[in-house]
């Protein structure tokens, strides 16, 4: 017989974290994402820098789309024009960039992309601000640009964010225009 505890952790995906942001007005100000699994704290203050557990962090240096590697969700609709939609941007844009990758949470995704591990980021269609209010603020912090997937300016409240360093921001905002 399997307990309901031994049957979660033969499915449990590891990827989970907690996030706090703190925004004024609707500008992401301090953030603080905390990733238990692991032991990894990311923190960013606005003028303050980011950190990983304490060391200060810098977005990819990367210049070319194609050796990027791309983290996405595929948010929280899930009606069939929207899931339609998200996974023919995916298929589009799997021929530009090196690699996917779909870790389970935002906050966690824009802290890849602060610490370098991801250079591209995009969501439309998360769940609420707090979703990406931590991350954004250490994105920004980290060195890289926030926006939304349109390349207008991002909106914490606008449900859709993109991120990545300042020299793939173009590049990628003309990817995700021809992935519709």
């Amino acid at each position: 017989m399997t307990s309901a505890n031994q049957s979660f952790e033969l499915y449990w995906f590891p990827s989970v974290c907690v996030s706090i942001g703190l925004t004024i007005g609707k500008i992401p100000t301090v953030g603080v994402v905390y990733d238990p699994i692991i032991d990894e704290l990311f923190t960013g203050i606005d003028g303050k820098g980011a950190f990983l557990n304490g060391k200060p962090i810098k977005v990819s240096s990367q210049s070319e789309l194609v050796k990027s590697l791309l983290g996405t969700e595929v948010g929280t609709t899930r009606d069939n024009l929207t899931v339609e939609a998200t996974t023919k941007r995916i298929n589009n844009l799997l021929f530009k960039v090196r690699s996917l990758r779909m870790c389970g949470s935002c906050a966690l995704d824009l802290c890849w992309v602060a610490c370098g591990r991801l250079e591209l980021f995009y969501l439309i269609g998360f769940g609420v601000p707090w979703d990406v209010a931590g991350g954004a603020v250490i994105v920004k912090e980290a060195g890289g640009i926030l926006f939304d997937p349109s390349g207008s300016e991002f909106d914490i409240t606008a449900q859709c964010v993109a991120a990545t360093n300042p020299h793939l921001k173009e590049a990628f905002i003309e990817a995700l225009q021809l992935s519709e």
